[in-house]
């Protein structure tokens, strides 16, 4: 019976194959030094030679010439084979809005992002920060979707550098596997976009699967992005997609790229096929991704440290500004989320951001600008005529328990059965619209007896 090496070996279609140094260069080359290579017209330097790479292969066959054309090579290490896929940018190198190296200094803010890890987690610094992005074959974290493809980028040196790991069949994805966990171990921050809800899960379960254990790679501190993404931009971007997110934020177009839901339908023509090219448009696909994870990183990373309005422009609609106030607040950068709301307060005309900075007002004992607020919604209100009545409501409630002035809680009160007696008159009457109403009778009453009762 033939060993387990010699049967994976076989799967490799590279049997004997061993770890060594040399090997074809991924423009197909061969030979050079790695001074040698010239950034391309967007400033990314291509793979280093095989020869270069710690993993580098020299006993297997040499790779189709269509791989190399992709800059791909092999990378070899104790758990097996897969391909992997280099690109280096310099750190001044712009992406959108932001240049790379601003990485450095705004990342000990990010801390302030950071879950998961084994307690608190100290002020990461860029280089300890490993960006992560998945191309699978599904959407789900079960057991049947595979990561065919895991990106990763991460500041070494003067250098941003990506790499791009690709499996040809299931036998590969072990030595993939092992790649990610070695560099977790020196990079303890894993960035992603949604990374805590899928990338993290499906990589978990694919260790186990693989025979690492559940214990295999240590928890990491997670910097997922998706979250303020979604606290800021969630009610002025259509969409929060990371490619939506970019153009609308960070200044980034794409041209002629691949979405990254066609991204499967490639891998599996290619396992068809067996014809590489098209994967380079994933490998596009992802390295555009990776770049833009380290812009987000960079934004979020000025927000938390002072930089609105010097280094990220003030947001122009009235919805971002209290979603960021509100989001900083949180982050406990007081002191720049009062700015913004200091901002918003001064506004002439209301609008929808005023009951709920309102309401953060009205938790926090900043009742001097809750009642401003709610004054301005309560006049915009009436002047409509079919406005909910919340901030009259809420009026009232101030004016009955802190200022004791029922009189004036009473004419909110009546206000606000107006208003719900037009918004009932313009649709359906069902049950919540009478509960409604029926709680401001119970309102109503209350504050007339109080009332009679100070003028008797």
């Amino acid at each position: 019976m033939s060993s387990l090496r010699e049967r994976m070996n076989r799967l490799r279609g590279s049997a004997g194959a061993q770890p060594g140094g040399g090997g074809a260069s991924p423009n197909g080359t061969g030979g050079g030094q790695p001074e040698c290579r010239q950034p391309d017209a967007a400033g990314a330097v291509p793979a280093p030679e095989a020869g270069d790479l710690r993993h580098a292969d020299s006993v297997s066959p040499a790779l189709d010439p269509a791989w190399t054309a992709l800059g791909v090579t092999r990378l070899v290490n104790e758990a097996g084979e897969c391909l992997v896929r280099r690109v280096d940018y310099p750190l001044d190198h712009r992406h959108g809005f932001h240049r790379l190296d601003e990485l450095a200094e705004c990342a000990h803010a990010l801390a302030a992002l950071c879950s998961g890890g084994n307690g608190p987690a100290p002020a990461p610094e860029a280089e300890r920060i490993l960006f992560l992005d998945l191309e699978t074959t599904g959407l789900g974290v079960g057991a049947g979707n595979v990561p065919f493809m895991t990106g990763i980028g991460y500041v070494e040196g003067d250098r941003f550098v990506i790499e791009q790991t690709l499996i040809r069949h299931p036998a590969e994805e072990r030595a993939m596997l092992e790649e990610l966990r070695v560099k977790l171990t020196e990079r303890p921050y894993l960035a992603t976009y949604n990374g805590r809800t899928f990338d993290w899960p499906l990589l978990k379960g694919r260790f186990i699967m693989n025979g690492f254990g559940c214990r295999a790679a240590a928890e990491p501190w997670h910097l997922d992005f998706l979250h303020p993404s979604r606290s800021i931009w969630r009610n002025t971007l259509a969409s929060l997609r990371l490619s939506h997110v970019e153009e609308e934020r960070l200044g980034i177009v794409r041209s002629g790229d691949v979405p990254g839901s066609m991204a499967p339908a490639i891998y599996f023509r290619f396992l068809q096929d067996e014809d590489p090219e098209p994967l380079g448009a994933v490998f596009r696909h992802n390295e555009l991704d990776m770049l833009s994870l380290a812009c987000l990183a960079i934004r979020f990373g000025r927000l938390l440290s002072g930089g609105l309005g010097r280094h990220v422009p003030l947001p122009e609609e009235d919805e971002e500004l209290l979603r960021t106030g509100l989001w900083l607040d949180r982050m406990g950068c007081a002191e720049e989320a009062e700015a913004l709301f200091e901002r918003l307060a001064g506004r002439e005309t209301a609008g929808p951001w005023c009951l709920p900075l309102a309401a953060r007002d009205k938790k926090c004992g900043n009742w001097r600008r809750a009642v401003l607020l709610w004054q301005k919604a309560a006049l915009a209100a009436e002047r409509q005529g079919w406005a909910s009545g919340e901030a009259h409501i809420e009026l009232s409630m101030y004016y009955e328990h802190r200022a004791k002035d029922y009189k004036q809680a009473l004419r909110y009160a009546s206000a606000a059965l107006e208003l719900a007696a037009r918004r009932a008159s313009l649709g359906r009457f069902d049950a919540k619209k009478r509960a409604e109403q029926d709680a401001i009778r119970r309102r109503i009453e209350r504050l007339t007896k109080k009332a009679g009762r100070i003028e008797a």
